[in-house]
């Protein structure tokens, strides 16, 4: 059954083209539900800015990277990602080697 993990292993591949690092380590993704015994996957995920052009780009690649899942668990029917707000995205919600990568200290 797909995990947690699993998919934000899968989300890892989804790279914010401006910034050059990956969504999970820029602390984008907010929550990951694994329901229905693998049969759905809901994902609450932000941007860095409510105005940022890629983001149509790097919500699609979110949802084909963990539907990709179901190459091997062929249970997963229904990928879902949910763009919100709140908490706004800041700098201290990235990973520490995502801050150092940056410059943030």
């Amino acid at each position: 059954m797909i995990t947690e993990e699993m998919v934000r292993t899968a989300l890892k591949n989804v790279y914010d083209p401006e910034i050059g690092l990956d969504i999970v380590n820029l602390g984008l993704i907010y929550n990951v539900d694994v329901q229905d015994q693998g049969k759905k996957v809901q994902i609450d995920m932000t941007l860095t800015t409510p105005a940022c052009p890629a983001g149509p780009q790097i919500i699609d690649q979110a949802r084909r990277e963990v539907g990709a899942l179901k190459d091997v668990f062929k249970e997963l029917e229904d990928v879902s990602v949910n763009l919100v707000w709140t908490p706004f995205w800041n700098p201290s919600m990235m990973s520490e080697d995502a801050r150092e990568e940056l410059g943030f200290f």
